[in-house]
């Protein structure tokens, strides 16, 4: 039977000058730590991380909001910046009166992460980043969007209709064969609720995107959660991160990138690991070499 701390609520949240976005939280015990949660392309924080919700707000206070574009997020108005997310999260904990915090981004969740330290380092505890990478030049997801973005960029220049379209198809080809129907027709509602042309976008954001010039900057306890088996973003590119922050702790997990959806059970240990691994309390306890 869950603890009534761990029962995650939802709410629509105004960011000043910004606009409002869904928010889920769980309170936590009295004096937890907070982990902000960052979701994937595509998704939303209900998608990402509803089936972890519950084990992580047993221990800490648990955030997670729709990135904008995405889900009930702020509306994007014009092209997709990772950047933008970044200050959304700042803003949303100011919104909230959380003065400092764990920032927890899964994929291009975890790119915001990264990004959150790079531009509002004194709101950070600490880091969790999950099946994330440097970069992705040359990986499957940019030869994935290298191929497909230009496609369907035309399309929908040419039929404006398509911008109505949602991002079931492309989502789930990031998380990967899902093998209970009814979990797989949740996931697909869930991907729906993000346009096409708000994933092509923020597709290529990602691969845009670059931190091996300034990741090693990083001076705040760094956890890594390393999804093993992961086809989009390959295992050798998260070690890659992981040995690019020192002393940053390495978590395993035997699913692929769709593991929020398709291995919760696994997920969520190796996540609360990582998560107890860079709070003060317990990090010097529990911190693994890379």
């Amino acid at each position: 039977m869950l603890g009534e701390a761990a029962i995650p609520l939802t709410r629509l949240v105004e960011l000043p000058g910004r606009g409002t976005t869904r928010v889920w939280e769980c309170a936590g015990p009295p004096g937890a730590g907070t982990l902000v949660l960052i979701h994937g392309v595509a998704g939303t924080a209900e998608l990402n991380w509803g089936k972890v919700f519950a084990p992580l707000g047993r221990d800490f206070r648990v955030v997670a909001a729709d990135l904008r574009g995405h889900g009930d997020g702020i509306p994007l108005r014009s092209r997709f910046r990772l950047e933008d997310c970044a200050d959304d999260v700042a803003a949303l904990a100011g919104a909230l009166d959380i003065r400092r915090f764990t920032a927890v981004g899964y994929s291009m969740g975890g790119m915001v992460a990264q990004l959150l330290y790079r531009r509002h380092a004194s709101l950070l505890s600490g880091l969790v980043l999950c099946s994330t990478a440097l970069n992705v030049c040359g990986s499957p997801v940019e030869q994935m969007a290298a191929l497909a973005v230009p496609a369907m960029a035309t399309a929908l220049q040419w039929n404006p209709m398509l911008h109505l379209m949602g991002a079931d198809f492309f989502g789930m080809g990031l998380l990967g064969h899902v093998d209970d129907p009814a979990t797989a027709r949740w996931a697909r509602a869930q991907l729906s609720r993000t346009t096409l042309a708000t994933t092509l976008s923020a597709m290529q954001a990602v691969c845009g995107f670059m931190s091996d010039s300034w990741i090693s900057q990083v001076d705040v306890p760094t956890a890594v959660v390393i999804t093993a088996r992961d086809q989009v973003v390959p295992p050798d590119r998260q070690v890659r991160l992981a040995r690019a922050i020192a002393g940053a702790s390495v978590h395993h997990v035997d699913a692929d990138h769709g593991a929020c959806i398709n291995a919760p059970q696994l997920l969520a240990p190796a996540l609360l690991e990582a998560c107890w691994s860079v709070t003060p309390a317990r990090g010097s306890t529990l911190r693994k070499p890379a």
